[in-house]
């Protein structure tokens, strides 16, 4: 505690650019995957090819990844955009998974009131299935944000900055205070931001709150 108190403002810098490391490409996937998913969900073959690249792209390791963008895209290895590219990679990977098994939580019985009152695919995507998918893909948001959390710490590995230069500048110095300081700051920043996509999830689905409430009141009945 000593160090974190010592060195706030220094931490503080490293912890923005971790966030922006780590959210940006969280927003590039959900703008990727949400669409994508949609569309694959409709074609039985289509998801299953999805499903299998994103599961290999996933399994690639980050360094690699780190490694080949760069010639790729025409950016120096140390260029913050080869880590947001990586983890742009990582996040639809994953995102694109989740949103299909997200939409198949939805109901049939509703599915079919909406079709029957005359509601188009698109409409119905957008003003029913995915907003009654929210509780299911929001556990999966849940893992991707942690995950972005947690990896962009390995871009110190390569010169980019963030929580990781705490781990790599205190492995050079063989001073452990500065790696557990790095430790408790993207513990807590996980932490944090995983609570907020819940309490996010849990504010956008009154209905699954007062449902909540009712099997309570039911069961407390009963």
């Amino acid at each position: 505690m000593k160090y974190l108190i010592d060195n706030f403002s220094e931490i503080m810098g490293f912890t923005k650019t971790h966030l922006y490391l780590a959210l940006v490409p969280l927003a590039l996937g959900l703008v990727i995957a949400i669409p994508v998913g949609a569309l694959v969900r409709q074609v039985s073959w289509l998801r299953r090819v999805t499903v299998t690249v994103s599961s290999l792209a996933y399994t690639v390791p980050s360094l690699a990844l780190f490694v080949i963008i760069p010639p790729l895209a025409g950016i120096s290895t140390i260029d913050p955009m080869n880590v947001i590219i990586a983890l742009t990679v990582y996040s639809t990977a994953l995102l694109v998974i989740a949103v299909p098994t997200a939409l198949d939580s939805v109901p049939a019985n509703v599915i079919d009131a909406a079709d029957a009152v005359g509601f188009g695919p698109l409409r119905r995507t957008l003003t029913v299935d995915m907003p009654l998918a929210v509780p299911v893909f929001v556990s999966s948001l849940r893992v991707v944000v942690v995950s972005n959390i947690a990896m962009v710490s390995v871009g110190a590995l390569i010169g980019v900055g963030g929580l990781g230069k705490l781990f790599t500048q205190g492995y050079q110095r063989d001073y452990p205070d500065e790696i557990i300081a790095g430790i408790i700051v993207t513990l807590a920043l996980a932490l944090i931001f995983d609570r907020l996509v819940y309490a996010l999830g849990r504010w956008s689905t009154p209905w699954a709150r007062a449902d909540a409430r009712a099997s309570k009141a039911k069961g407390a009945t009963a």
